[in-house]
């Protein structure tokens, strides 16, 4: 707080108020004042004054107007609040808006207009040769200040002309072209149009040049014209006509705001359906042979759908976001009508298309909703056993590949021997056989006279190494153990 700097045009003055315009501050940072009373020698203590932002804090003056006077129209131009030296609304300068008050000069402000116009406007709907009274003020939204009115301005239309300018302009869209239309009293007439870009209204400054022809409006002889709508990318426009005869000229007609979102015209969608049982299976889709403006621009589309039987006139209404959707709950083998329209829902304005053409169909048999709950169930029911099968299967195989067993459980490997085991995993051609010969009643045999010969021959031939045992024998029943004839078993392997 040492370092108090002395205010220009502050100093010993004698009023009890001073004007420190011309001292360059930064307005959008906060400053603080102090002062005090001094008479010869005495001073009296420092009076602090609240912190401000002078931004903030700061009144809009007035702004200046220069107006140029026509039959029944006055041309205006406001230039913002401030001067070029005072940077105070430079960064506001095209954020201001501008109201006026106009009144005639022999009815007082009594019988008053008040309007809102761009820095550069006209004032229309006036009488010639009247004197017309206004003033002007600006004004910050942002900042919700109104600033304070221009001294009062007064004009005098001039005379009347001779042609009127052309009125009621109007604008249509068809297929991909612009229409503009207007009203004129006289005939034989040839016109002209012209159109200027509506963003330069917001700049303070002169854009009488600015004005460009409008091709295919040229000497026409019509009160229409038209043309392509590819010359008007989307935004906003203003148009105005001329009428000439000869050497005769009128004055333009009264600007016509044109923006080619509210101009163009919505084409209606195209309906395609399908009977499903008692359901009906609608698509809507644009038109082929149509550039869809609003379908490329992201616009939220709703689509109205308006449907029937075809023997009552009671009309069912939905509402859908989707292009592709079903209709419920119809009664089977009727005849249903369907229309659909679309609708485009924006801040700014509703708009929508004609209706479609009706599209009819015959519903089929049988309750859509039954059947697919009950192949729902059924296809539940059936798919979890199948992927319990499956997966077992699956683990399986993983097993058997990447964890094979080293040797069967010892369960099954004490019933085989190794030849067994080795049998098993050759294949047909490697397997190994064995030839068995039965030899009965030959009368070569050899008859061996003690027993214990036999005894031992026999286990001779137990003793061979075999998966059988290759003894058989032929003994007669009723020889109470005695040998009659001998059945030899010779085992080859």
């Amino acid at each position: 707080m040492d370092n108090w700097i002395k205010l220009p045009g502050c100093q010993y003055i004698t009023s009890t108020e001073c004007n420190f315009s011309s001292v360059e501050l930064n307005v959008f940072e906060e400053v603080r004042l102090r002062i005090r009373a001094e008479k010869g020698n005495k001073t009296s203590q420092w009076s602090m004054v609240d912190w401000f932002i002078p931004f903030r804090k700061a009144q809009i003056g007035p702004p200046k107007v220069h107006l140029e006077p026509e039959d029944k129209a006055i041309i205006i131009n406001i230039s913002p609040p401030g001067t070029r030296e005072s940077h105070m609304w430079a960064m506001d300068s095209s954020r201001f808006t501008y109201s006026l008050v106009i009144w005639k000069n022999s009815s007082g402000i009594v019988d008053k207009r008040t309007e809102t116009v761009y820095p550069t406007d006209k004032i229309y709907k006036l009488s010639p040769e009247t004197t017309y009274c206004l003033k002007v003020r600006a004004r910050l939204r942002s900042q919700r200040k109104t600033g304070l009115f221009t001294p009062v301005y007064c004009i005098n239309t001039t005379v009347e002309n001779k042609l009127p300018p052309p009125e009621n302009l109007e604008v249509d869209a068809k297929n991909q072209t612009y229409i503009l239309k207007w009203d004129y009293t006289y005939e034989d007439m040839t016109f002209q149009a012209q159109w200027f870009h509506a963003f330069l209204k917001n700049i303070p400054e002169n854009h009488s040049d600015k004005w460009k022809q409008i091709p295919g409006c040229e000497n026409v002889k019509t009160t229409q014209c038209v043309f392509p709508q590819k010359m008007f990318p989307n935004g906003i426009y203003y148009l105005r006509v001329q009428a000439s005869n000869g050497n005769n000229t009128s004055l333009w007609s009264e600007e016509k705001k044109f923006d080619t979102e509210m101009q163009t015209i919505i084409p209606p969608p195209v309906i395609s359906m399908t009977p499903i049982n008692d359901l009906l299976h609608i698509y809507i889709g644009a038109p082929k042979d149509t550039e869809n403006k609003f379908m490329n621009q992201h616009y939220p589309l709703i689509y109205e759908i308006n449907f029937w039987k075809n023997t009552s006139n009671a009309e069912f209404r939905i509402l859908h976001k989707k292009t592709d959707f079903f209709i419920p709950n119809l009664q089977p083998l009727t005849v249903y009508c369907v229309k659909a329209r679309t609708l485009i829902e924006d801040k700014k304005w509703n708009k929508s298309s004609v209706f479609s053409d009706i599209v009819c169909e015959k519903t089929r048999p049988g309750n859509t909703s039954i059947t697919w709950i009950i192949a729902g169930i059924c296809a539940a029911l059936f798919a979890i056993p199948l992927a319990i099968y499956i997966g077992k299967g699956l683990l399986r195989c993983i097993n058997y590949i990447f964890f094979p067993s080293c040797k069967p459980p010892p369960s099954i490997e004490e019933h085989f021997s190794k030849w067994s085991l080795k049998n098993l995993l050759l294949s047909t051609s490697e397997e190994q056989t064995e030839r068995c010969f039965i030899i009965e009643n030959m009368n070569t045999l050899t008859i061996v006279e003690e027993t214990n010969q036999i005894d031992e021959d026999h286990r001779k031939y137990s003793s061979q190494t075999s998966q059988d045992s290759g003894n058989y024998s032929n003994e007669d029943e009723n020889s109470g153990g005695d040998v009659s004839e001998e059945v030899l078993l010779q085992e080859i392997m």
